[in-house]
């Protein structure tokens, strides 16, 4: 990792020597797995390793179930039910596939949120954070799409539902629309351009996760304390760091085996809890659910998207000044959106100088209310359009938009943060270290 002195990948045999002449695989893969980490990470930084996990995962079981998939508004629906009924094994790869895409988004979640708590986007990681964001963008597209190739109730009117979200923008929208279903409607060449899609965007997204971990092997590992490893020299940075192998691969592994053992349980004794029952039922563009609601992990931002309705003052005065170029439907998708893009601005909105939240005790208390903001979203997204719950999601949305473009700016100012420790070394010896009753010394293991 460039900037912090460590040992590097030295080939010993003469096999070694000739290859990593020709291609350093052999010393990509040692400066990797023996990158020095900071030695005070805690358990919210397992998440990597759940999401590499599940994005195997969901390739792996998506090539096979795609094996018996029709991608044809005619016989979908029964291909699916085929691959339940018929398949060996088919249901328990459906299974794993459906409840591996809500496993990727709590992972996802809990990976952004503890970003935003310890500042993990802040200089040097921007760049690590936008294509983090990219990666949530594409992650979105890919779950969406795949939703839709069952093609049952929900699936068709979901589609019609988010598809028609194109056709609001001024100008473009209506032949953007037309391309995307590849047709008037939702259809055949709706679901054949979905089924593509959801085929080739995790192939995209394996490329940005590789792109996402040079990114923070270059930068380092952010830690609880935002302290950066110190790199005056090899033996400074060995005191605050350790080898990635074995000692955190080890804990990742064991976190990983708690999450799958949940993971497995919910596949296999509620594989259905966290879908639509009208999902079982073949799509009928005749008869209209009661209530069209898209998966749990799009439910927050549904919910932004649903907020601003013409009665809202904003969604006037902006119709107003454009002349009505940006009406309801228009001003909601922008919302959506726009709420993924504040979260991409965070590091150059958040003005403070202090890294981690665990030392800004106004911060603290902010950032505890965007949680349960998180939280109403998600379920005013599953209730019907209508009151109590339209002014709620509006009070949700508002609170979101001003976290970001407000809170986080003024904090920089105005808070005063705690002491925070020199260096990762004193910070694991505060918490870690045996009482002695002098200054303890912390030895590395890998020394």
């Amino acid at each position: 990792m460039a900037g912090i002195p460590h040992d590097h990948y030295e080939p010993k045999s003469g096999g070694e020597r000739w290859l990593h002449k020709r291609l350093p695989v052999l010393g990509l893969a040692y400066d990797t797995i023996m990158i020095p980490t900071p030695k005070n990470l805690n358990w919210m930084w397992i998440w990597g390793i759940v999401l590499t996990f599940t994005l195997v995962l969901q390739i792996v079981t998506g090539i096979v179930l795609v094996m018996h998939y029709i991608p044809s508004v005619d016989q979908a629906f029964a291909s699916v039910e085929h691959i339940m009924r018929d398949v060996n094994g088919g249901f328990m790869l459906r299974y794993m596939h459906a409840n591996g895409a809500s496993l990727f988004f709590v992972a996802v979640y809990l990976h952004i949120f503890r970003s935003l708590y310890y500042g993990s986007y802040k200089e040097p990681r921007e760049v690590t954070w936008i294509i983090g964001i990219l990666m949530y963008l594409l992650m979105m597209g890919t779950a969406f799409m795949g939703y839709v190739l069952p093609w049952g109730q929900m699936s068709f009117w979901g589609a019609t539902v988010i598809t028609g979200l194109f056709g609001a923008i001024p100008f473009v929208g209506e032949s953007l629309q037309t391309w995307l279903l590849g047709g008037p409607a939702v259809g055949e060449y709706t679901l054949t351009r979905f089924f593509s899609l959801h085929y080739l965007m995790p192939m995209i997204l394996v490329g940005l996760t590789a792109v996402h971990i040079w990114a923070f092997h270059t930068t380092g590992n952010n830690n609880p304390t935002g302290v950066e490893v110190r790199r005056t020299s090899k033996e400074d940075a060995q005191k605050d760091t350790l080898p990635f192998w074995p000692y955190f691969v080890i804990k990742d592994l064991f976190a990983l085996a708690l999450i799958l053992a949940i993971f497995f349980a919910i596949v296999g004794f509620m594989p259905n809890y966290l879908g639509h029952p009208d999902n079982y039922i073949e799509a009928n563009a005749l008869a209209t659910p009661a209530h069209i609601v898209p998966e749990w992990y799009f439910l927050p931002f549904y919910a932004i998207l649903r907020a601003f309705t013409a009665e809202v003052w904003v969604v006037q005065i902006a119709s107003f000044v454009t002349g009505g170029i940006v009406d309801a439907k228009f001003f909601g998708v922008l919302a959506m959106f726009g709420a993924i893009l504040v979260m991409a601005l965070a590091p150059w909105l958040d003005t403070s100088s202090v890294r981690s939240g665990r030392y800004r005790p106004m911060f603290k208390w902010w950032f505890a209310l965007l949680v349960v903001d998180f939280f109403v979203l998600m379920w005013v997204g599953a209730m019907p359009a209508e009151e109590p719950y339209a002014t709620i999601s509006l009070i949700a949305s508002a609170y979101w938009f001003a976290y970001f473009l407000v809170i986080l700016p003024l904090l920089g100012l105005i808070e005063k943060p705690l002491p925070q420790p020199q260096t990762i070394e004193e910070d694991y010896a505060s918490h870690y270290a045996p009482a002695t009753g002098g200054t303890k010394t912390i030895v590395n293991p890998a020394e």
